[in-house]
């Protein structure tokens, strides 16, 4: 780029450790509304907005993920390095801002040196400038700017101080980069990088010596490295005794010792300002009481799940409900009326009604990660979670679990480790998601006698629905061992975490998480369930002509014989249709599979049905019970009582069989739209097979065990 001139759309790459502060300044500056978290790596997907400046051309504006220095511990830092090393790639910036927290400036430093080292044009902006006040930090801005040699500017992204400033400063800097270029390197290579390089230096699509040796640090992995010029640089480095990770030591030292004198020169502190951190830090990272006061937030969270998400839930299901009747007594009773109330009026029902407790999940999640709590969770579990192959930040999917799995599924995109992010998507769904809570109810009356013991205080259906959602846990962390074990790879994670300071929530970042995770929900879900919705309707509306035949003449025949009314005789049809539907053949096909587990036709097509998604299990009993006219859960209790085995006039709802059901239910993978989620978060369709495979094999073993050993 020469001087006064610009490229057609110039680059300008947001770069800076996590926590930072980054992606509050890059929503104050492109007014794009994004996913802000207070954790490690949660911009993992490249995010770009349009910055507008007075006389320059429409400026991109790439937020980079956060990271700590140019030799990567994790794939978002290792994206960084790939695009800055890449002078021919799209995302190379012609400018980088840099955002350091000010009140960490002696950590933030390292990267800044790395990047001035390689010669890009930058400005370092202060963020967090609102703490300066509180903290009691003074900083000599001239002064650091000398030393530094690049503009510096204070800025506050909360208070939205110093974002004038800053835009000016990049007009600057984009006009004329050759002002803004270092005098001098802060860090020169050791003897042994220096022979490295003489050999190296020509070959090597380096700008400077610097940039060459990050080069040969990383050959083996950066992409844009060709294969036959990645062999001759291991040689180099073999035949030369080029040792890479005593060289980063070394390197990281060396720019310590430059840097942290200029800090200690040009920052002041008054005092010390962390203690109230620390001081809250002693209680919630505590080996005792730290787990305690976790279990009691999450107590508070599933609490707040249950009653807060009851009226909107039901407030949705009323108003679809309402809708289906209106437009059945609207339109002519038909086929397409329906498909248009059954199908689909049902299906959009089923997805939207999750949509209250998905918001109050990921509302009470960000406010977690604002605050910075789930920082110290996240250190609290790890090493107990690496036993299990997982990861600390495993512990926020698995918590997310209980209320749904899809958004729990979209939170392993923290998890920096390719195994231990999968197999965190491949275990979430055994935990007792929401939609399970209905089944588990009705399911449970007939499993377990209702006693209670201490006068009321402790009944045995409570224990045994917290037994469920125990044995839940058990099944994942379990299942996480074996995989474990299967899937061998060599990296080794370590969990690299600042712990942020507290600070109380920026709420539009809170309403911005709670928006973009509901809207993903119904988006991607929504279209799976629909199609599904409609599939199933259909298939249990159609049969093949002569059964469906019979079955209207067999209702006539009850309905003379045993005097039926006319609500009674259109349940008996919509029972009998259902037999005599596709579905019901379907059903009658897979009995001898579920035979062994207890199960007859009719529980048959509602272990297919709740498929699409488990709540509908409910569902398909009223519709298979005939309860069709009478809608009400004890009505479906009473009715399931009275359900007798036409061969041995046995009740079909025993506790073996209710049992059996209610260990399927916990283990089986029941969910088309958590299969779409990891489908999409996995990037392919092996994932959710295997997904789907191991954890019907553990419902169906699991249900068979307890229904022999119960009967």
């Amino acid at each position: 780029m020469h001087h006064g001139q610009v490229t057609a759309t110039p680059v300008v790459g947001l770069v800076g450790n996590p926590n930072s502060g980054k992606s509050s300044l890059f929503n104050l500056l492109t007014g794009l509304r994004q996913r802000i978290g207070n954790f490690p790596g949660v911009t993992v997907e490249k995010k770009a907005g349009m910055l507008t400046l007075p006389g320059l051309p429409t400026v991109e504006l790439v937020d980079f993920p956060g990271a700590y220095s140019c030799y990567p511990t994790s794939l978002d830092e290792r994206l960084v390095v790939q695009e800055l090393t890449n002078p021919a790639g799209d995302l190379f910036p012609d400018a980088i801002i840099y955002v350091a927290d000010i009140t960490k400036l002696d950590k933030h430093l390292l990267l800044f040196t790395q990047l001035r080292d390689l010669d890009l044009p930058m400005i370092l902006v202060l963020n967090m400038a609102d703490l300066m006040d509180t903290d009691g930090l003074t900083v000599d801005i001239p002064k650091l700017s000398r030393e530094l040699g690049v503009p510096v500017l204070a800025v506050s992204s909360r208070e939205n101080r110093g974002v004038g400033e800053l835009k000016a400063a990049i007009a600057d800097l984009l006009r004329a980069p050759e002002d803004f270029r270092p005098q001098h390197p802060f860090y020169e290579p050791g003897a042994g990088a220096r022979d490295v390089l003489a050999e190296l230096r020509r070959e090597l699509p380096a700008r400077n010596d610097y940039h060459a040796l990050l080069l040969t640090h990383h050959a083996p992995w950066l992409k844009h490295i060709p294969e036959p010029l990645r062999h001759k640089v291991q040689q180099a480095r073999v035949s030369h005794g080029f040792h890479s990770l005593r060289a980063q030591v070394e390197e990281t030292m060396d720019r310590y010792n430059t840097f942290e004198p200029i800090v200690k020169r040009t920052v002041r502190h008054a005092g010390d300002s962390d203690s109230l951190s620390d001081r809250i830090d002693t209680v919630v990272t505590h080996p005792i009481f730290g787990p305690l006061l976790f279990f009691a937030i999450m107590l508070l969270l599933f609490q707040a799940l249950f009653a807060w998400a009851s009226v909107p839930m039901d407030l949705i299901e009323l108003t679809f409900g309402t809708v289906g009747e209106s437009i059945r007594t609207t339109l002519a009773p038909g086929w397409f009326t329906d498909l248009l109330v059954d199908g689909i009026i049902a299906g959009l029902g089923g997805v939207l009604v999750f949509v209250p407790q998905i918001a109050i999940l990921f509302f009470f999640i960000a406010i977690l990660e604002e605050v910075g709590y789930l920082a110290r969770a996240v250190y609290l579990f790890d090493s107990l979670m690496q036993r299990f192959g997982l990861n600390g930040r495993s512990v926020v999917a698995l918590i997310s679990g209980h209320a749904c799995a899809i958004p729990a599924v979209m939170s392993t995109r923290t998890i920096a480790n390719w195994k231990e992010r999968l197999l965190t998507i491949l275990v979430t769904p055994l935990t007792s998601c929401s939609a399970r809570i209905p089944v588990y109810v009705i399911l449970i009356s007939f499993a377990v006698p209702q006693v209670a013991y201490f006068n009321g205080l402790i009944g045995l259906q409570g224990l045994a629905f917290a037994g469920l959602y125990f044995l839940g846990i058990a099944g994942a962390m379990l299942s996480a061992l074996v995989f474990k074990w299967v899937l061998k790879t060599p990296d080794r994670s370590f969990l690299m975490l600042e712990l942020p300071a507290y600070r109380t929530p920026v709420w539009r970042n809170v309403g911005v998480t709670v928006f973009q995770k509901s809207k993903t929900f119904v988006v991607e879900a929504g279209k799976i369930i629909l199609i599904i919705s409609i599939i199933l309707w259909a298939a249990s509306t159609y049969g093949p002509a002569e059964s469906m035949a019979a079955a209207e003449v067999q209702t006539q025949e009850q309905t003379v014989a045993r005097q039926l009314s006319q609500e009674e005789s259109a349940d008996l049809l919509a029972s009998e249709r259902l037999e005599a539907s596709y579905a019901g053949h379907l059903g009658k096909v897979i009995e001898p599979v579920i035979r062994p587990l207890g199960y007859d036709w009719k529980i048959g097509i509602a272990l297919l049905t709740s498929f699409a998604a488990r709540e509908v299990f409910v569902g398909t009993m009223a519709t298979i019970y005939s309860v069709g006219s009478v809608d009400d859960e004890f009505r479906i209790r009473e009715r399931l009582a009275e359900e007798r085995n036409p061969v041995t006039g046995e009740p079909v709802y025993n506790q073996a069989t209710a049992w059996s059901l209610l260990i399927f239910y916990v283990f089986a993978m029941m969910c088309m739209s958590t299969l779409a989620v990891t489908k999409r978060e996995t990037n392919s369709w092996k994932w959710p097979v295997v997904q789907f495979v191991f954890m019907t094999a553990m419902a169906y073993v699991g249900a068979m065990v307890v229904y022999q050993l119960l009967s």
